[in-house]
């Protein structure tokens, strides 16, 4: 049986790309498992579920290594695991190299996939710190320029210590109060529990 894996790190990310390659190799779309999460490691949900369905001789097919993990030891780890322990094939697109149906009687060829599997884990690897390395240095300077993240904080209306003290003195209901300060609940008790009844 043929399987395919394709996996971006962010869901706003497409995986077009990666099923257009696996139609062309005539992976039947019910046959690709996909997932939306990072590389970092493989506790990734339908990952777990190919693994458990790939068998002896069943061939996976991925679009580049990297697509596979980001992972230099677990990368590795899985290969063998897919290859040696459950003994199916694995075949990468963007490097046709790497393709273990070519290699299992060809032993200067395995000796070859094995070195581009391993460099190019030590990239996909690389890339990722470099990603992240460049997102930390990017959030850094932001910060410096005075860019605030996360949600913008709700700013407390006018009314509010009026309100909160009609509360605080059971003279309303909560719901009274989120309506007249046309406020969220969190944001109404966030505000509660910040002033406190000696500061309203």
């Amino acid at each position: 049986m043929n399987y395919a894996y394709a996996r971006v790190s962010c869901k706003d990310q497409k995986l077009e790309r990666q099923f257009a390659s696996f139609a062309d190799c005539g992976i039947a779309f019910e046959r690709i498992y996909c997932d939306k999460k990072s590389g970092e490691n493989f506790e990734r949900l339908n990952y777990k579920r190919l693994i458990k369905k790939l068998r002896g001789g069943d061939l996976l097919v991925i679009k580049s290594i990297d697509r596979l993990g980001r992972n230099y030891d677990c990368i590795l780890q899985e290969w063998k695991r897919i290859t040696k322990e459950i003994g199916a094939d694995i075949y990468v697109i963007d490097t046709p190299l790497l393709d273990t149906r070519c290699h299992e009687k060809n032993l200067i060829g395995k000796l070859i996939a094995d070195i581009v599997l391993q460099l190019l884990s030590f990239v996909a690897e690389n890339e990722r710190a470099n990603i992240r390395t460049r997102q930390a240095e990017g959030i850094k300077a932001a910060r410096e320029r005075g860019v605030k993240f996360g949600r913008p904080r709700i700013a407390c209306p006018e009314n509010f210590p009026a309100i909160a003290e009609a509360y605080i003195n059971r003279k309303i209901r909560i719901k009274e109060a989120l309506s007249l300060t046309e406020m969220k609940l969190s944001s109404f008790y966030r505000y509660v529990k910040q002033y406190g009844p000696q500061k309203i």
